[in-house]
């Protein structure tokens, strides 16, 4: 997370009641760049993550959240989608995306 990220989550925080400026200060990054930073459209690497992250998400539920990243990756590239079996391990990392063997996880 960059720090104009956790300024943004911040700002958006009910609970959090420093300004902006402050925070910036505190960061030690520019009020106007936090700002121009809001401003940017998002990048084609972060859009491809969302789709991809949507994609694992659809499998990861299809499995009924038993497939881990392997499976994923699989499944990915079987649908034709070219994604590294790292960057499927990080979404599913970044999204909580938790493998669970049935018996295991259930309880049984």
């Amino acid at each position: 997370m960059s720090k104009f990220e956790y300024i943004d989550s911040q700002r958006n925080d009910p609970a959090e009641t420093n300004p902006v400026t402050k925070m910036c200060l505190w960061l030690a990054v520019s009020t106007s760049g936090f700002y121009n930073w809001l401003k940017r459209p998002q990048s084609a690497t972060a859009a491809r993550r969302d789709v991809l992250a949507a994609l694992i998400k659809g499998f990861f539920d299809d499995s009924d959240g038993t497939y881990g990243y392997r499976r994923v990756h699989a499944d990915l590239a079987a649908a034709g989608i070219e994604c590294s079996p790292e960057l499927a391990r990080r979404i599913m990392r970044d999204e909580n995306l938790i493998a669970c063997q049935p018996g295991i996880c259930q309880g049984v």
